[in-house]
This record gives C-alpha cells, structure tokens and sequence, in this order.
C-alpha cells in the first residue's frame, strides 16, 4: 500500500512538471519569419541556385539571429551572404526587414531525386524554420563529356564539313583538355574557339564551351559515309564523340565535240549542224541539265534535245546543235557558245564558226566577171582594127 502511494506520487508530480518541459522546447523565434517566393526549384547537377530570404521582424524589440541548413543533403554546399559577405549572424531592428542570400550548390554527381532540406535561423534558443525543395532532373556524373546536336553531315567531296561540339567538365577540379583527331591520310580537322583555332582548352569545374570541329575531306574523296572520331583527354579523365560525314561524290560536266574540235564554218542565210557531247566527269549523279547557246545577232539555233534528264558518273550524251546564220553575215569569223548547266555543275564550249559567202554569189560574180571579159573582147576586135 505504502509502495503504491509513493508510485502514486511520483506520478503526479511528473504530471505538474510535463507542461514546463513543454514550455521549454525549441520554439519558433517569436514574431521573425523566413520568406523566400520559390521554395521549390528544379536544377541539374552542378547547378547553384540563389535564393533571396527576406526576414521578417515583425516585433518591437531587436532581433539577433544566426543561420544553419538542417537536412542538407551530403556532398551538397551551402552558403548564406548580404552585402557580398558571408555573414555569420544578422541583426533585424524591430518591425524591420533585411534581406539575406542563400547560394545552395548541387554537387554534379547528385542522383535525379527530389531533395528537402532547411534554412533555419536562431536566436540561441528558439528557432525559424524556411523548408526548401531541389528537384534534380538529370542523373549526374563526375566525368567529361563531349557532345553535340549534330553529329551527321552530308555534302560533296569538294565541301567543308563544320561540327558544333559542346565539351564540359563535370569533375571537382580544372582541367586542361588536350583536343585531337584519329583520321585517314588527308583528311584535315581543325578545332576552333570563337575565332581561334586552339589545340587544348582549360576548364573549370561545371564549366563548358562550345568547339567548332571543321572537317575537310581529301580531294578526289569517294562518296560514302567516313567517321571522325575526336577526342578532348587530360592526364585524369577524357571524353570521346564520333563525327560522321557522307560525301555524295564530286559534281563536274564537261560540254565539247566527238573530236575534240572547238570550230567550223557555214555558208551566209544557211545553217549546220554540230555534234555537242556532254559528259558527267564528277562521281555523283548529275539531273536536269539544260543546254543553251549563244550566237551572233539574227542568228539562229535549236536542239534536237535541250534537257538532258539524268547524267550518271562518267555517262556521255550527245546532243545535235542546228546553228542559222544570218542572211546578211559577211565574210569572216564569228564567235558561237554552247553551255550546259545543272544546278551543281556547268561548262562552256566556245566555238569559232567562219562564214562564207554563198556559192550563188559566187557564180553570180565569175559571169559578171566573164560577161566584162567579154565586152573588153569584143570592143578590141570591132575597134581594134581602126
């Protein structure tokens, strides 16, 4: 009995001394409160992310407080400043407001994840609590990377092929990249920056730049497909990308005669006909060629077949070329060019085409010619003899 009375007791006496350690928990500073607009940010790794915390004073008397972050997450680096310090405690006059910095930096090998955590300010004995959220939404690394948009180009052999590379240094420490190249015999690749043209780059942690890769192929390169393997490498950590090029083969036409003979001649009012051989002397595919002349005024011309359709690597098609000269044209020599054009290559063929004049003319001038020897005859057989 005497033994329950005293277990009694002790229990009642706890249960007056309860509500006094209740009253001594840590509280929230009276009348000071944290405000920030945008508790919940997304960021990737190796983002920092600033935050503008205003405290608020709301009471009469002055307010002393220091800050800490509760729950930051491992690896994760925080910073509190005003004035571009960092500041160890802050005092708030009464119904007054100051303005703090808050840098939270995501460390670069963070895991895509959701992340809580808090800014607290206390005065010693109670505390204020601003909870934040980071959203991680890439998966992190501690490595190089070396990439682009665009790893694929196409164009003809006698073309430049320019990469936009994007090289980062996702490791804790700075880093000097060497840059290189691993391609066949007379292929050239130059890397630049900006307007440089550079060998190396230097990095700083989370820092990246942008590097033109120029790539020109050898001539008389085959069409295909060719990989341009670069790479940027420090004595630590290095990172590769390979580039592709499709050539689609060199574009040349050649426009001339089955013998190789730029001239020829013609009777003035009457036409002929030339031989025009065009040649696809390139290695891709030639379409829609158009072949055209250019002749003396009042001249004429025409095609037996203007428009050549499709021209394969080493094909040849003749075209009849009917050229008109003037009826008037005199004696002498005339200037007639031929062209084929397609939308990649053309060529020229200048001719010399020397008129003559007409074989009617010619008999017309020997019987005026003779009907005076004639005359001159006659007269010095009639009067010669006076």
């Amino acid at each position: 009995m005497v033994m329950k009375k005293k277990v009694i007791a002790i229990f009642s006496a706890l249960l007056l001394i309860f509500p006094f350690f209740q009253n001594h928990q840590v509280q929230a500073v009276e009348n000071v409160s944290l405000f920030t607009p945008y508790t919940g940010t997304t960021a990737r790794p190796g983002d920092t992310i600033d935050y503008d915390v205003t405290v608020i004073n709301s009471s009469s008397a002055i307010k002393n407080m220091s800050f800490r972050f509760d729950n930051l997450p491992e690896g994760w680096e925080g910073e509190i400043t005003a004035g571009g310090r960092e500041i160890k405690e802050l005092s708030v006059r009464g119904d007054r407001e100051e303005t703090i910095n808050v840098e939270v930096t995501v460390p670069l090998d963070a895991d895509m994840a959701d992340y809580r955590f808090s800014l607290v300010a206390t005065d010693g004995s109670s505390n204020s609590t601003l909870p934040l959220l980071i959203t991680v939404t890439e998966q992190g690394s501690f490595e190089t990377e070396l990439t682009t948009d665009q790893a694929n180009l196409q164009g003809h052999s006698d073309s430049s092929f320019d990469y936009s590379v994007t090289l980062r240094n996702r490791t804790a420490n700075t880093q000097n990249y060497a840059l290189s190249t691993n391609v066949g015999n007379g292929w050239n690749v130059v890397f630049s920056v900006g307007s440089d043209n550079v060998t190396s780059v230097s990095l700083e942690p989370n820092e990246s730049t942008d590097i033109t890769v120029k790539v020109t192929p050898p001539e008389n390169v085959e069409a295909g497909t060719y990989e341009i393997p670069i790479k940027a490498a420090t004595s630590s950590t290095s990172a590769e990308l390979v580039l592709e090029a499709v050539i689609t083969g060199t574009y040349a036409v050649e426009l001339s005669t089955p013998n190789g003979l730029l001239s020829t001649d013609i009777v003035a009012g009457k036409d002929r006909t030339i031989d025009l051989v065009v040649t696809n002397t390139g290695t891709a595919t030639l379409t829609n060629l158009q072949i055209t002349a250019n002749t003396p005024t009042n001249w004429e011309s025409e095609f037996d077949n203007s428009t050549i359709d499709k021209l394969e690597p080493n094909e040849s098609k003749t075209i009849k070329a009917t050229i008109t000269a003037s009826d008037d044209a005199i004696a002498g020599d005339y200037s007639v060019s031929f062209s084929v054009t397609a939308a990649e290559a053309r060529d020229t063929a200048q001719f010399r085409v020397s008129v003559e004049t007409s074989t009617l003319w010619g008999i017309v001038a020997i019987l005026i010619i003779l009907g005076v020897l004639g005359g001159l005859y006659y007269i010095f057989r009639k009067y010669g003899r006076r």
